[in-house]
């Protein structure tokens, strides 16, 4: 009933810019916080940026002052502009929202499919 999809992933150098993208979709009455996470082959999932519908947000601590989350309500669209990009950065980007959908009781998580970024140095 509800899909999230990402774009904007790649392969880019140190220092480079990449700016991932995440659409939902589907029977939604309305969408709470957006945010991405990400895994790097190893280790556990981590939260990277989210964002509450009013726009207020909070960034990873290893993140801050690299990465700059937003979001388009009328698009139900979540962004995320990474400036400033390191190896560590490399990791599956994935992209989450929790969402009430038209006739339902509470509002439910939802993950996007994820999407590859990888730095090179």
């Amino acid at each position: 009933q509800v899909q999230l999809v990402e774009s904007g992933g790649g392969l880019v150098q140190a220092g480079g810019s990449l700016r991932l993208s995440c659409a939902a979709s589907g029977n939604i009455f309305s969408i709470n916080s957006m945010g991405w996470y990400r895994q790097a082959p190893g280790k556990q999932r981590e939260l990277v940026a989210i964002i509450t519908s009013g726009g207020s947000t909070n960034n990873a601590d290893s993140v801050k002052g690299r990465f700059t989350i937003s979001r388009d309500n009328t698009e139900n669209t979540v962004y995320l502009q990474m400036n400033s990009l390191k190896p560590e950065d490399t990791a599956v980007y994935y992209c989450h929202a929790v969402i009430s959908i038209v006739g339902g009781t509470r509002p439910y998580r939802y993950w996007g499919q994820g999407t590859q970024v990888t730095v090179s140095s």
